[in-house]
């Protein structure tokens, strides 16, 4: 009876974190650059006697990303930036890491920081990108961030300040993480993509399907559903053993 109600109930938890990636993803269907949330269940084998103690699961749910890549619209502000193909934005998370983003409406702070729409320091060659002060400010094809500075001369030559550090997840473990971020698992870095371009004055959309969400969240409600039936067929039939045990008064 045990190993039911324990299959049940293992079968609640998944179901609830399937539905709350869900709804992460529904609720960031508008938001630049979003990778939609995915949870992968895999197999739980019973192992030993018969005790609760006996159940090892083979692996834990893992959340991850699905890494279809979103539409790319143009905006016609100089600092939006969407990268085709398959490299992503390195930025500097908030436990001061490396982690990366397909995220590319920039922005430059008030302590001059490049920054992402949600305020992670972009990496450059050395570190986090400061651009100082500068009446333009442009990015290249190859990702190369030049200004022209403030008080400049007409006809005055961009200076190159840095170039956007770009890397590729192509053979490398990396998991989404709860920032929205992609970080290499264990730690580390990416390689930087030589060969990675970024299209300007444009940005990436979100992948999420809202049809295909809504799709997902209605199977995930029935399937929760039938675990919550069973949880109750499990209860009935402890009740009725119980009952038949009893010995008569």
């Amino acid at each position: 009876m045990d190993r039911m109600v324990y299959t049940a109930l293992s079968g609640l938890k998944g179901q609830m974190s399937a539905q709350a990636a869900i709804a992460n993803n529904i609720a960031n269907a508008s938001t630049t650059g979003f990778r939609a949330d995915r949870v992968s269940f895999q197999q739980m084998m019973l192992k030993g006697g018969d005790g609760l103690e006996s159940r090892a699961p083979t692996s834990e749910q893992v959340m991850d990303a699905d890494r279809r890549s979103g539409t790319i619209v143009s905006t016609g502000r100089a600092l939006d930036i969407a990268v085709p193909g398959t490299a992503w934005i390195a930025v500097q998370a908030t436990d001061g890491t490396e982690a990366y983003t397909r995220r590319g409406d920039l922005k430059i702070a008030d302590t001059g920081v490049l920054e992402t729409g949600d305020g992670f320091p972009v990496m450059g060659s050395g570190g986090p990108i400061t651009v100082p002060p500068a009446q333009k400010v442009m990015i290249a094809g190859d990702g190369t961030l030049s200004i022209i500075p403030m008080g400049a001369q007409p006809g005055t030559e961009p200076q190159v300040i840095d170039r956007i550090r770009l890397a590729n997840p192509e053979g490398s473990q990396t998991v989404k993480g709860l920032d929205n971020l992609l970080h290499v698992k264990g730690g580390g870095v990416l390689p930087e993509d030589l060969d990675a371009t970024v299209q300007t004055a444009a940005l990436e959309q979100s992948n999420v399907n809202l049809t295909e969400a809504l799709v997902d969240m209605i199977e995930n409600q029935r399937s929760y559903e039938v675990q919550a039936n069973l949880l109750k067929e499990a209860k009935s039939m402890d009740e009725s053993s119980a009952s038949l045990m009893r010995l008569p008064s």
